[in-house]
């Protein structure tokens, strides 16, 4: 049975859209002559699978009980040894019924070098850490949901992206640099969501982010990132908004650490004050040692204030205070049974205690490989 650790590394190299299959070459035949229909590169198709489902118990004002979560479908093809297309399609069961499909990420990249790859497309925007080291795929991270500040549907930071990108890693030392810019569209009128129809204003968005892997010091990364645009909101006046991030990621097993902050700024564009909104969040985790290694307690603790005179967030009531605690079991290579307890308080309302009971899985390679060629996710 391949290792908790292993399985891990295989998902995410396997979902991680700046990763191209190696490319699949014939030596060069010098007896004969050159065939037209010689082929250097054989495409490669992959995919993985993703599921999750809770049973809720709260006294929040929320549907408890138990609560299908994601079925998520990662698809990579590799079409030529330098250009890829990476593709994330979404189902998420409504309070109300029934099931909204979402295409989370499409992009199509070209890599000139490892210094420089540029794509196309939507992204999960590279604001902070979480928003890009954990995709859609509740078995990807270590708790039961992402932190307020960077939930799907967040207003606080936009998670998704619809542009230009380009990226690669600069040749300094052992210092592990890498680098992200990108041009598109802002947030839509409903700012929680992406421009993916275009931008509502004749703005664009920029976003730039850069990290740090010392080679010295396995599994730390450091990073910081700006994201600049303006805010065009359904009701309510533009506004300039400015981004701010900075992390500090120990991606291992024991422990695990990441801490993460973000301030969004904005500035009304017809003049007024300038508000500041912060928000951050701590979290630790610790896989045990020998025959208890399929287990692993976590906790993390987390904040988000917004000011009462911005123009954008202040109406929308976001201010957010929580810490919680829990215990991953991962019972099989690929899935894995998690409980976690929450103490919340969200602005305006009382605390309010959760537990959650969650268990989640990935099918990895579903297509290519041993298996059988599948015509669909």
């Amino acid at each position: 049975m391949p290792s908790l650790r292993s399985a891990t590394v295989v998902a995410l190299i396997a979902l991680c859209p700046i990763h191209l299959a190696s490319a699949q070459r014939t030596a060069p035949d010098t007896t004969s002559p050159p065939s037209t229909s010689a082929t250097l590169f054989s495409p490669t198709v992959r995919a993985m699978f993703f599921g999750d489902a809770s049973y809720v118990a709260t006294d929040r004002a929320i549907p408890s009980g138990f609560v299908m979560g994601q079925a998520v479908g990662h698809l990579i093809a590799s079409l030529t040894d330098r250009l890829a297309f990476f593709g994330e399609v979404s189902l998420s069961a409504q309070p109300a019924g029934g099931y909204t499909i979402e295409l989370e990420r499409s992009m199509l990249r070209y890599d000139v070098s490892d210094a420089l790859k540029l794509s196309g497309g939507r992204y999960h925007t590279p604001i902070g850490f979480w928003n890009t080291a954990y995709h859609h795929g509740t078995w990807l991270q270590t708790t039961v949901a992402r932190p307020e500040m960077v939930k799907y549907g967040s207003q606080f930071i936009p998670t998704h992206f619809v542009g230009a990108m380009a990226e690669g890693n600069v040749p300094v030392g052992e210092l592990g640099l890498g680098y992200m810019l990108g041009v598109g569209n802002g947030r839509a009128s409903t700012i929680s969501r992406a421009g993916d129809a275009g931008d509502p204003n004749s703005g664009r968005a920029i976003t730039a982010a850069v990290s740090a892997r010392p080679a010295a010091l396995f599994g730390l990364q450091l990073g910081g990132g700006y994201y600049r645009d303006r805010v065009t909101p359904a009701t309510g006046p533009d506004a300039n908004e400015g981004i701010s991030s900075a992390y500090v990621a120990w991606q291992g097993e024991s422990p695990e650490l990441i801490a993460e902050y973000a301030d969004v700024r904005h500035t009304p564009v017809a003049g007024g004050n300038t508000a500041d909104n912060h928000a951050f969040y701590v979290q630790v985790a610790y896989r045990l040692p020998g025959a208890a290694s399929q287990f692993k307690p976590y906790a993390r603790t987390e904040k988000l204030v917004t000011s009462s005179s911005d123009v954008i967030f202040a109406p929308l009531a976001l201010g957010y205070t929580g810490t919680l605690g829990g215990v991953r079991y991962d019972f099989a290579p690929f899935a894995a049974l998690k409980a976690e307890f929450r103490r919340e308080q969200f602005q305006g309302k009382e605390w309010t205690k959760s537990f959650y009971l969650n268990v989640s899985f990935t099918i990895p390679n579903v297509i290519g490989g041993d298996s059988e060629p599948m015509g669909h996710l």
